[in-house]
């Protein structure tokens, strides 16, 4: 999926065009509340006024020097066109001058533009729900990021310092045609011009389509390759690096057919441009040239004609180029832009206050919910997690337990009924602060691609370095990580990959120890471990969630028997509740789940003693 089908796919179909999105982008050029940036904005196009009037004033400076050079009769009269000449030197040494100073005063506003609008679109990324996020390919996603952010400079580049001169140094060179000759000079030299801008338009829009495929081409094959290669371990399991191959050289071929249609038709728009300027330069000269032999014109004047046209020939010639990475960069800021409209599902209401934690007390009130209308998850689901207490929620795999936890974050709203904590209903406060106040050991533990250090500092970045080391302890990580020849400073790789599950599990528990939440929320927290671990950490949660409101969500039924409820969860609803003792007594759907579990438990432990006795008699033989 391409960045443009994704964002659709997600609610943004409307087009933007050109002009929308360069609409878009001025408030970043002209910022309010930002005085240097508006008159380094102002500074910079009065340098390219000045530089361009200085350079189509360089060829009447040379006319007059030509002039005066072939009418002079005497040596005394050489020193005139010398200080024309000098003065024709002085002229292209300003205009050179004040474009370099307008480079220099413009570019900290790019650079601001820049840097502003790349983290108004991280910051919107962040805001928006899981459901986008769940639907996203990051490979294209970043992409559409990297080439918008590069595209706002290409496209200030081009169209702020080349279209807009070049079309101020057009209109000055017809006005001094006009005045200086007749309006026939003028008329030419701008029909000219004006059939080469609407040729280049012209087929540079039919061009488009073809680098937008190249670029849907280019982020589907960026796509497939970064997937591949974070699910490399996927890959080599099941020995499909040749299948993964042919995914990666299926969209580079689409990429390769789409790169050809572009190069091919780029040589028809070359071959057009050149001729429409070749076609109005001859006719200009001819017209200089018979005016010359009539008399009308001087030597002069026919250098000034020659010298206009070769002087507007280079940056016209330039100007297919330029209008073509201009379109480019607008493609590229259209993706990036369209993601800032892509709305956020979930949003603080005007006004909301923060959340006040008091005890902690958490509330399901008849709780409905569904991803997808047609297939409810939750249903008519109530429950109570008391303050200070724990609570545990059990069921089969597809029963709803992890999306409890996703709607306690408020990744997504609840379809029906409410959530509260101490009577809040958790859609009426912010949700930093509701997200502030609790802390989660996720069952999927993914960690940044830093050290060992900034993982666990990351509960709380503003914690000291004995804070940090107390939380691994209590953990069972920190003598792990001393073991290690970098210690806190070691890497974990990309996702936690250098880690084993255990040990990234134990830093995401010691990274949630570390925030010191007021309600604690596990997921599977210690599914990554052995049992012997496991008991030693459970005791460490049991330790630090004490008195503290926690919700355990759980499919080890062994881990929860201290609950002070447990609640069973089938197809959505609840089924069961009760502590483990009541539960098991009743003999339902939790004493079935626990008789299975600990068959299970046994026959593994009977597996694990038989392979035992099978290396004692393998090693007494030896």
């Amino acid at each position: 999926m391409s960045d443009h089908s994704m964002i659709k796919a997600l609610g943004v179909t409307k087009p933007r065009g050109g002009l929308h999105t360069i609409g878009t982008l001025l408030p970043y050029l002209w910022p309010s509340g930002a005085l240097e940036l508006r008159v380094r904005v102002v500074l910079a196009l009065s340098c390219l006024v000045a530089a361009k009037i200085a350079n189509v004033y360089v060829p009447v400076l040379y006319k007059q020097a030509v002039d005066l050079l072939t009418a002079a009769g005497g040596a005394a009269i050489v020193l005139l066109p010398v200080g024309l000449i000098l003065a024709y030197g002085t002229a292209r040494i300003l205009a050179q001058a004040f474009g370099e100073l307008r480079d220099f005063i413009f570019a900290k506003v790019a650079a601001r533009a820049m840097r502003t609008i790349a983290l108004d679109t991280f910051r919107h990324l962040h805001r928006l729900a899981l459901r986008f996020h769940l639907d996203r390919q990051t490979g294209g996603l970043s992409r559409a990021i990297e080439r918008g952010t590069t595209g706002i400079e290409s496209l200030l580049q081009f169209m702020l310092f080349n279209i807009l001169p070049t079309l101020l140094e057009i209109a000055l060179v017809c006005v001094i045609l006009w005045s200086l000759y007749d309006a026939w000079f003028a008329l030419v030299t701008f029909v000219t011009i004006a059939l080469y801008i609407v040729y280049t338009l012209v087929v540079t829009a039919w061009r488009t389509k073809f680098r937008r495929q190249m670029n849907e081409m280019d982020s589907e094959a960026n796509t497939k390759a970064i997937d591949s290669l974070l699910n490399y371990e996927t890959v080599k399991y099941f020995g499909n690096e040749e299948h993964e191959a042919r995914r990666y050289d299926s969209a580079l071929a689409r990429y390769e057919r789409a790169s050809i249609m572009a190069k091919t038709t780029l040589s028809l728009l070359n071959i057009g441009q050149g001729a429409i300027i070749a076609v109005g330069l001859t006719a200009v000269m001819v017209m200089a040239g018979y005016g010359v032999t009539q008399g009308r014109m001087t030597i002069g004047d026919f250098v000034l004609v020659n010298a206009y046209l070769i002087q507007l020939y280079l940056p016209l010639n330039f100007l297919g180029f330029v209008y073509r990475e201009i379109k480019q960069s607008l493609i590229d800021l259209e993706a990036m832009f369209r993601l800032l409209e892509v709305q956020r599902e979930i949003e603080d209401r005007p006004g909301a206050p923060a959340l006040s934690v008091d005890g902690g007390e958490i509330r399901f009130e008849r709780v409905d919910f569904a991803y997808d209308p047609a297939r409810p998850i939750l249903k008519d689901v109530s429950f109570t997690v008391p303050a200070g207490r724990t609570v545990a929620i059990v069921g089969p795999s597809g029963a709803g337990k992890s999306t409890i936890s996703r709607i306690l974050f408020r990744f997504y709203d609840v379809s029906g009924g409410r959530v509260t904590i101490d009577g809040q209903d958790i859609r009426a406060v912010t949700q930093a602060s509701l997200r502030a106040a609790i802390g989660i050991v996720p069952q999927d533990t993914v960690l940044f691609n830093d050290t060992v250090y900034y993982n666990i500092a990351y509960g709380r970045p503003g914690a000291t370095r004995s804070e940090v080391e107390a939380a691994a302890q209590l953990a069972r990580i920190h003598d792990f990580v001393v073991s290690l020849p970098e210690r806190y400073e070691a890497r974990v790789g990309e996702r936690g990959l250098k880690l084993s599950g255990g040990e990234k599990q134990r830093v995401a528990i010691a990274r949630t120890l570390l925030k010191r939440p007021r309600i604690f929320l596990f997921d599977e927290a210690t599914s990554a471990l052995d049992s012997h671990t496991e008991k030693e950490i459970q005791a460490s949660l049991a330790e630090v969630s004490a008195q503290r409101t926690t919700l355990v969500i759980a499919h080890r039924l062994s881990t929860v028997v201290g609950a002070d409820e447990i609640i069973v969860l089938e197809d959505g609803r609840v089924v069961e509740r009760g502590r483990h003792g009541e539960l098991l007594a009743r003999g339902g759907k939790y004493a079935g789940m626990w008789l299975k579990q600990q068959e299970a438990a046994a026959a593994e432990r009977l597996s694990e003693g038989e392979l035992g006795a099978s290396r004692s008699e393998a090693m007494a033989v030896r």
